[in-house]
């Protein structure tokens, strides 16, 4: 049905049809004030048909005046609009004469024509609605062309924000299983290069735009951090508490790797004995709160990114959050919360506040 009324051909005709049979009704009524013969009704059909007919080319005339100057165009219409309500005028008391007096014509020519200034504004409303409607219409497709714009610009956002990988993270892996080739620790490498590959290719195919179940999620942060924990051994400890029911939760993909690849750079790699990054989800009400906490050195926090003497490392680290945080935004506009605290006794908390939204739920409402 919407497909159907969405063609503005079909939505001409529809609407003509109806404002001519409208007229119709309306003169019925006027003229149950008054005694009138059944003969009366026909002469009112006709008049309604003839006015459906002969405002048909207007459709067309206005179609090439539309792109004129102005004032060329509102002069053009009230012409057209003249002629085409004389013409009627004439017509409907040809009908009336003809019809309801029995061809009881009038002396005087000028009597089919006297009644041209109502009619004139008969058409001249016609002429409003259609030029209303018309621009009514282009300023609907004006902004559907505006917001596919935007939504393909959201769109490539979300994407190029998704796709900044850490170059260091690619760089140290390969790295690490170069040694472990050099050293024949090849089962090793193996699982590293396997574990590797499925981080990429869920990284890769899975479409920015979509939210994924944060067991997905979850699956993906797993995968890195066995990689890592190839390359820090026991010097890396890794918490999940989740809550039973939030792994169907709806979550932007790869949303926790920035945190994480942060807590691994500035918490692990940076002390001599390593550290903890503990990854929580849990429901808050009709919100999924997320948070990934390390016990590192922590951070200064201003205007709520992290702050360290090395400046090199605060833009890094800083980059991350704002990446997340545009990416929140992008999808949930200002509906979500992006916090950053101190753990302790030591350490960095970084916490996330979604909607939540269960995979269950938006089945049920496909």
């Amino acid at each position: 049905m919407y497909k159907f009324f969405e063609d503005r051909s079909r939505q001409f005709w529809l609407l003509h049809t109806l404002g001519w049979l409208g007229f119709a009704i309306v003169n019925y009524l006027g003229s149950l004030v008054q005694e009138t013969r059944d003969a009366y009704l026909i002469v009112i059909g006709l008049d309604a048909y003839i006015g459906w007919l002969i405002t048909i080319p207007l459709r067309y005339a206005f179609q090439r005046v539309w792109f004129w100057p102005p004032w060329k165009m509102v002069i053009t219409v009230l012409l057209l609009a003249f002629v085409i309500a004389a013409i009627w005028t004439a017509v409907r008391n040809f009908n009336y004469w003809e019809i309801y007096r029995h061809g009881s014509r009038p002396g005087d020519w000028v009597k089919y024509i006297r009644d041209t200034p109502v009619a004139f504004y008969v058409i001249l409303s016609w002429c409003g609605l259609y030029f209303g409607i018309k621009y009514y219409q282009t300023l609907q497709l004006e902004k559907q062309k505006s917001l596919t714009a935007t939504n393909k610009a959201h769109e490539a956002q979300l994407k190029m924000l998704r796709y900044q990988l850490n170059p260091h993270f690619l760089f140290n892996t390969l790295n690490a299983i170069s040694t472990l080739v050099l050293i024949n620790e090849s089962d090793t490498a193996n699982k590293m290069l396997s574990r590797l590959s499925d981080f990429l290719r869920y990284s890769l195919y899975k479409d920015p735009i979509n939210k994924v179940a944060l067991e997905q999620e979850l699956y993906a942060a797993r995968l890195y951090l066995e990689i890592e924990k190839v390359r820090f051994t026991e010097r890396l400890t890794i918490v999940f508490d989740i809550e039973p029911g939030t792994e169907q939760a709806r979550v932007p993909s790869l949303i926790l790797q920035p945190l994480i690849e942060n807590a691994i750079k500035y918490a692990v790699a940076s002390q001599i004995n390593g550290g903890q990054i503990t990854i929580t989800a849990k429901k808050f009400g009709h919100d999924l709160l997320l948070e990934v906490a390390d016990n590192g050195p922590g951070m200064t926090i201003t205007n709520g990114l992290p702050k360290t003497s090395n400046t090199s490392a605060t833009a890094e680290s800083g980059v991350g959050l704002v990446n997340t945080k545009e990416r929140l935004a992008a999808l949930y506009d200002n509906d979500f919360a992006l916090v950053l605290t101190h753990n302790q006794p030591t350490g960095l908390k970084v916490n996330i506040r979604i909607p939540l939204q269960l995979e269950k739920t938006e089945r049920e409402h496909a």
